[in-house]
């Protein structure tokens, strides 16, 4: 309590004490309500001043016995609350960080005027109260203030630790008050801004200016060190003011290094002291030194000799400071001797001072301040042109050291000439100096006054991108740190992607502003991706983004987001996601939209949704059973678009559908396109003046053909229809267009009317034509020529000699010849096909053998006939496939696996033992060596081929000469049957046994 206090015997009523009194109370507890710092303390003193406001109040209403010691405690109270108040009304004016230093001091004042007003209170006589409630009230309250404590938080403590730490070190470098300054600006909320912070340091030492009358030296001379201190922080001092005290040290110094004081030396180890620590016979040592003299049991000076009573070490500060007076001014000098040794021309000098400059700045924070002084950062940018890699590697080394003090250097590297673009050019050369290219790069993109430039050097973000693929753990994670701090620039995420790095698209695309994520799915509809990269894209997220912009409200988010997924639908994968997630809704809605200003948003859509389709034509659909239309409606609704849009759109939707019934879903949506009568529109479509279009319509149409009934077709395919085909196969300008053109005539229904149709429109001379074209090889030319040999078929059949006539007229029956030995296996199908409908009808054809006169055969040889039909045999006029040299082409057929071409060619040669042709017929087959190709078709995996192959060898084996040159090969095989053949194989099969005296005719396998 303040000695000297006066008691209050006024006037004045003690009910009008109190009430003054809590009146003073209120406009303290409002002053603390603005302080700017210890917030927590003041707020915990207004909450006792609120109790007391309270005892007060109720003190004024009881009958309170009136005297000069009550008098005395309210007086105390009024003084102290206005003590606190004042405290308050400085805590909100003063500068912040004089608050922060001062918090202890504050916190300490605050404290003792606590207690203060506690022993005030304990002044009231409690005796005289009327009522036990209000004594127990001051009571609890004494006591709860009595034990107050206000502390600084954490971080104020650490602080002030760290400030006193400094000023005992006294030579602190400038990244220790560097760290210092920033967490003070941290704790008083300073903005990270240079010039903020330099603003508020001015006030403190304004503050400190006017606060001095009140300090005692102490204090005073305390407040002095801190500044000095925070003076070396580099917020607290522009950059000129620096260079300028700088350049008046350097300028006052002489040229020549200083030789060191003897006092500098250690005495037992004769080198210059490092950390010299004085003992208790006054002399200085090296610590290190001294601590192993004591280690090893002396008790002596090593000096002196004097005996040591304690073995006490003291800092000796004062000559520390010498020596690393002395020592920075040499560095300084040094430091000022190496910079015209960098611009020599010799190689050797420029890379040793490179080297002894690298160490100096590895040493310590304050040589690269006087090396950027120096204006060394230039110099060493124009290093990095050299063409001696070791400079150009130790100048980037020496960059990255400086880039790393502070957002100066960096900016100072950046605003060099063709600073940044020679970096850059370094990323591209060996690893030890693109990694060193990509750390500086890394440290200048920390400020985000010249990270926007690094983004636009040519070639930086694809090479940076390149080195994130690194093998190298660190090149690679600077790599991906680089990237992040440019993705704060969209013009820097495009070319991230660009350069197939697509994690800071994918995030602005999911949760970046409307408009950055439109650029996003621009940028995605425009770049070039690999099908790798568009399998990642879906992977990470894009498909979902895409999706959501495709519901968007607004037409351009949907015209990119379309736009995007035409970019990335045409994988296959991509396009079974699309499905799978739903993406066809949307995509509908769009196409369907007839009002829709946008003709060309719903033409891309078009394009999108055939890509799916096409995906559906996948193993992966087929596993997973993911079809692109489910419902008749889907199908009627897309394909009745056909005929209410534009070509693109149409051309588009037609190979859609056309894709569909490739899929595994495809013979279900040839059956609902035929109920839909789409023929009628394909059969108009296939007149279209738009080539794409027509060439989309026949190819669809064509696939109807495959499978469908004939009356699917007989209603709408005329004459017209008919002449239309024939003119694209005639002068086609797609060849998969004049291929589908003649699916379509091979798959029409054989009806006599159509073919005749055909054969009035020219068919044959174009089929002829089609097949004997020399580009074979080509892929649609090679399903063009399988279209039309089978196209041949519906003219050769026996029943109708004429057509088969023309056929041969035609010279075709050479030619199918031919394709038996040079055509796919299709095609010698189709060839065997028609050569046994011809061979036919070659017995009734055959022309009888004319007798000739006695004296007429002396004169010349007789004519004999076909060894077969024994009738004169000619290929145009019988259509004898012996005569046209088709049956040894159809016996090798026979050993080429493929079961449709095998089953055609043996049908061909089996017509020559038909009916009476037997014995003939075999011996024919016999000298082409047929019959053991035949006899191994009885172990075919085919039943069909089994079964044709047993019968014809039946009957071949009714022949006695047939018998034995076979019976041997063909025994095998027929056990096999007889054990694991059907039962009627089984049967025919012990028959052929028997007949080769295998197994006897009363055998039980008949």
């Amino acid at each position: 309590m303040e000695k000297g206090i006066t008691t209050s015997i006024s006037l004045v009523s003690l009910p009008e004490l109190f009430s003054q009194t809590i009146l003073a109370i209120s406009d303290c507890i409002h002053a603390t309500e603005g302080v700017l710092t210890q917030m927590e303390s003041f707020e915990k003193f207004s909450n006792y001043m609120e109790k007391i406001t309270l005892i007060l109040k109720e003190l004024s209403k009881s009958n309170v016995h009136d005297s000069e010691i009550l008098r005395k405690a309210v007086d105390i109270l009024n003084l102290e609350v206005k003590v606190v108040k004042q405290l308050a009304l400085e805590c909100g004016t003063r500068n912040k960080v004089y608050l922060l230093i001062s918090c202890r001091k504050i916190l300490k004042q605050l404290e003792n005027s606590t207690k203060e007003i506690c022993q005030a209170l304990s002044l009231i006589p409690l005796a005289s109260l009327d009522g036990l409630r209000i004594s127990n009230k001051i009571s609890r309250l004494c006591k709860d203030m009595l034990e107050a404590e206000y502390s600084p938080g954490i971080v104020e403590d650490k602080i002030l630790e760290k400030i006193e730490s400094g000023i005992q070190e006294r030579n602190v470098d400038r990244c220790y008050a560097n760290d210092l300054f920033v967490s003070i600006a941290e704790a008083v909320r300073v903005p990270d801004r240079k010039l903020a912070i330099k603003k508020v340091f001015d006030e403190f030492k304004t503050d400190i200016q006017d606060a001095k009358l009140e300090m005692d030296m102490a204090e005073a001379r305390r407040m002095e060190q801190i500044v000095v201190l925070l003076e070396k922080a580099d917020a607290t001092t522009s950059y000129e003011e620096k260079a300028k005290s700088y350049l008046h040290e350097r300028n006052s110094l002489g040229t020549q290094p200083l030789e060191p004081l003897q006092s500098f030396y250690c005495p037992i180890t004769m080198d210059v002291m490092v950390d010299p620590v004085e003992i208790s016979s006054g002399r200085t040592f090296e610590r290190s030194a001294i601590e192993r003299w004591f280690a090893d049991g002396n008790k002596l000076c090593p000096l002196t000799s004097i005996h040591l009573d304690a073995l006490v070490l003291q800092p000796n500060k004062t000559l520390r400071q010498s020596i690393e007076e002395w020592k920075d001014r040499n560095k300084m000098i040094t430091i000022v001797s190496i910079k015209p040794k960098l611009q020599s021309n010799e190689e050797k000098e420029v890379l040793q001072s490179l080297c002894e400059l690298q160490d100096l700045c590895t040493e310590q924070e304050l040589h690269r301040e006087w090396m950027t002084f120096e204006g060394y950062i230039p110099i060493l940018i124009g290093l990095l042109s050299a063409k001696n890699r070791e400079i150009r590697t130790h100048a980037l080394a020496i960059l990255c050291i400086l880039a790393k003090d502070g957002h100066d250097n960096k900016e100072r590297i950046a605003k060099v000439d063709h600073a940044l673009e020679s970096v850059v050019r370094s990323l591209a050369r060996q690893i030890t100096e693109s990694k060193l290219a990509l750390q500086l790069l890394l440290q200048i993109s920390r400020s985000s006054v010249v990270r926007d430039v690094i983004g636009t050097i040519q070639g930086c973000i694809f090479l940076v991108v390149t080195m994130l693929n690194s093998d190298d753990a660190q090149a690679s994670g600077d790599s991906r740190e680089l990237l992040d701090n440019l993705s704060f620039l969209d013009q820097n995420v495009i070319e991230m992607a660009k350069a197939n790095y697509f994690k800071p698209l994918l995030q602005l695309l999911s949760s970046g502003p409307d408009n950055v994520r439109l650029l996003m799915a621009k940028t995605l509809s425009e770049i070039e991706l690999t099908d790798h990269h568009k399998l990642s894209l879906f992977k990470d997220g894009a498909l979902g983004s895409l999706l959501q912009l495709l519901s968007h409200d607004n037409l351009g988010m949907k015209t990119v987001a379309v736009s995007a997924l035409q970019n990335l639908s045409n994988l296959p994968h991509n396009g079974l996601q699309m499905i799978k997630e739903g993406a066809l809704g949307p995509l509908f809605e769009i196409l369907y939209c007839h009002s829709l200003s946008s003709t060309s948003l719903r033409e891309q859509v078009a394009v999108v949704i055939l890509h799916l389709a096409k995906s559906t034509n996948t193993q992966e659909a087929d596993h997973e059973q993911i079809s692109l239309l489910e419902s008749d409606e889907d199908i009627f609704k897309l394909f009745s678009l056909i005929s209410l849009t534009g070509p693109d759109i149409q051309r588009n939707i037609l190979q859609a559908f056309c894709a569909m019934c490739r899929s595994s879903s495809g013979l279900d949506i040839r059956a609902k396109l035929r109920q839909l009568s789409v023929v009628q529109v394909l059969v108009h479509l296939c007149e279209a003046n738009n080539q794409m279009v027509r060439a989309s319509a026949v190819k669809l149409f064509c696939y109807l053909t495959v499978d469908g009934d004939d009356n699917s077709f007989q209603e709408h395919v005329g004459q017209r229809c008919i002449d239309t085909l024939l003119g694209i196969i005639k002068t086609p300008s797609d060849e998969e267009e004049a291929a589908a053109a003649m699916g379509i005539v091979s798959n029409l229904p054989k009806d006599i009317q159509i073919t005749q149709w055909l054969l009035e429109s020219g068919a044959l001379d174009i089929i002829f034509a089609s097949i004997t074209d020399g580009n074979r090889n080509a892929l649609h030319k090679k399903q063009e020529i399988e279209n039309a040999v089978r196209a041949l078929c519906r003219f050769t059949v026996s029943t109708n000699r004429e057509w088969q006539k023309k056929v041969a007229e035609a010279g075709i029956i050479p030619v199918l010849v031919q394709l038996l030995v040079s055509g796919t296996f299709l095609i010698k199908q189709n060839a065997a096909v028609s050569l046994k409908q011809f061979s036919e009808s070659s017995t009734a054809l055959s022309q009888p053998v004319k007798k000739t006169r006695a004296f007429i055969c002396c004169l010349a040889a007789a004519e004999t006939g076909c060894p077969v039909h024994q009738g004169i045999c000619t290929v145009e006029s019988s259509f004898c496939i012996l005569e046209a040299n088709a049956v040894e082409p159809l016996v090798r057929i026979l050993g080429e696996g493929d079961f449709g071409a095998c089953e055609a060619s043996l049908d061909a040669l089996l017509t020559l033992i038909n009916d009476e042709r037997l014995q003939n017929g075999c011996k024919v087959l016999a000298k082409v060596n047929a019959i053991p190709p035949i006899i191994k078709l009885l172990s075919s995996t085919s039943t069909i081929l089994q079964e044709k192959a047993l019968r014809a060898l039946e009957r071949m084996f009714r022949l006695p000469e047939m018998k034995q040159p076979y019976a041997t090969l063909a025994q095998m095989p027929l056990v096999d049957i007889t054990q694991r053949g059907s039962g009627g194989m089984k049967s025919l099969a012990a028959k052929v046994l028997a007949q080769l005296n295998v197994l006897g005719e009363q055998s039980s396998y008949f």
